[in-house]
Formats: C-alpha cells, structure tokens, sequence
C-alpha cells in the first residue's frame, strides 16, 4: 500500500503536495509514474481498478478518512494511446470523478526540449461540472489547460470555488508564465487556485519547474513551496517532498464576488 506519509515519487522525482486545513491532498500531475518515451508510457498504464497506485490511495483515504485529488495515467480506448486524467477519491475511499485532460501539451521550445503529448495522449473531450466536496465546489483541470481560460470560466459559472491545476510545467515555461497564468485565473474567476507542481528531473530529457502555490480570489499568493534551482543537486537527493498546509476560507470568494462584480457583456459577446 501506498504510505501518504513518507511517499517520494519513483526514482528521482519528488511527489509535493498540497493540503487543506479541513484535510485533503493534493499531490502533483501524473503522480502514478513518470515514464521516458511515449511506448514506455503506454506500455505501463493500468485501469483504475486494477492499478496498485490508485488502490493504495484509495486504502488511505479510508484510513486517514481524507479526500485525494490526484493525476493519473488510464488507458484509451484501442491501446495505442493513454489518457491523461485527475480523478477525486472521497474519504470513503471511492473514486466519484474524472476529469481528462482537454488540451496536450504539444511545443517546440527554442532551445529547450520537444514535446509531444499527443504522440501518447488521448485528448479530452468534456468540462466535468464543478464536484461537491468538504470544502466546497472543486472544479478540475489539467497542468496546459490552464493556459485556457474558458475551462475556468464555464466551471465558475457553474459555481467553482476553488479551481485546481495539477502540473509538470517546464522551467522555460514556469520561469516566464506560472505564477502569472495562475494568479490570473484566480482573479478572472474570482476563486481560489489549486497548483500542485511536479518538481525536480525524471530523467535525461526533462525538469519540471516546480513552485507548487496556492493562490486567493484576489489574486494574493497565500502559500508556496520552494522550488530548487539546481536540478543536478536534487537529483543527488538535494530535497525532500515537501507538504504545503493553507486555511481556506470560501467566506473570501464571496466579498471579492461581492465588492468586485463582473458584470459580463452578453448583450456584445457569448457567455461561454
């Protein structure tokens, strides 16, 4: 079984994570393994029924009787590709939602790495309504998505309070974009955001940024964990997983609503 309390990712990567004062846990995109090529990927995927990953989790959200929000690998339909979801398993140890990744992180960075989700990814194709938890409407997405805004617009009209984007940015990207893409959907959508970020190097080709952070429906950066600028020395073991603990206070979602109304032109354009 899986030990929430002293689990580190496979290898060398690290497993950060994000909690609520009224427990839950929030561990970073794809948690289940990190693989090198697109074959390996698909070659090691497992249904949620069947994967030892999700059933240790699901072992100690029964026993610690704490939600888990977490990424995951599924398999597609047909073999060839895998899909890249977040799924809420409940205290009770129940997995009540899905959520599959809408948008693949397809680029080509100048002087940076190539990647190529969907050489491996099956894209989504449903916003999943905002989920009923203990500590209010959650609604989910996925690391690129963010870069999205309509997702997050349709789950706050919906009635999100908080918005969660596990991720695995890259360091080019997360240097230039990260806080910045996260503080705005926190203050476009007026709610709280949820980002836990993979951190450290998986293996030869990638780094993940990191800076896991937790932002408020005004924007304010309400709790981070640092990120470690040597990848090299992390690999050497420079770091352990880190835990970040933030009080939500929903109360805060409700008077920015209040003294900021948004009131939308939907006279001029659609309402998405």
């Amino acid at each position: 079984m899986i030990d929430l309390h002293n689990r580190a990712g496979s290898g060398t990567d690290l497993l950060d994570g994000i909690a609520i004062t009224q427990p839950r846990a929030m561990p970073d995109a794809a948690s289940d393994y990190i693989a090198s090529s697109a074959s390996e990927t698909i070659s090691l995927v497992q249904s949620v029924t069947s994967s030892p990953f999700v059933l240790g989790l699901q072992h100690e959200a029964r026993a610690s009787t704490l939600p888990i929000n977490v990424g995951i690998h599924e398999p597609a339909d047909g073999g060839k590709k895998v899909k890249n979801t977040l799924i809420w398993i409940n205290e009770h140890g129940n997995v009540t939602s899905h959520y599959q990744k809408l948008h693949l992180f397809d680029v080509n960075l100048p002087g940076g790495p190539v990647l190529k989700e969907s050489n491996s990814v099956e894209a989504g194709k449903d916003i999943v309504p905002p989920i009923d938890t203990p500590i209010g409407k959650i609604g989910l997405m996925i690391c690129f998505d963010l870069r999205f805004p309509e997702i997050s617009l349709r789950l706050m009209r919906q009635g999100a309070q908080v918005l969660v984007y596990p991720s695995a940015f890259t360091v080019p990207t997360g240097k230039a974009h990260w806080e910045t893409l996260l503080r705005g959907r926190a203050i476009e959508n007026q709610a709280f955001v949820f980002a836990a970020s993979q951190c450290g190097r998986h293996n030869g080709k990638r780094v993940s940024y990191g800076d896991s952070i937790v932002i408020g429906p005004w924007g304010d950066v309400i709790g981070r964990l640092e990120r470690v600028e040597d990848a090299d020395a992390e690999r050497e073991g420079g770091r352990e997983p880190q835990l970040l603990l933030v009080d939500l206070d929903l109360g805060l979602v409700e008077k920015a609503r209040r003294e900021l109304p948004l009131r939308r032109r939907t006279d001029v354009y659609p309402e998405i």
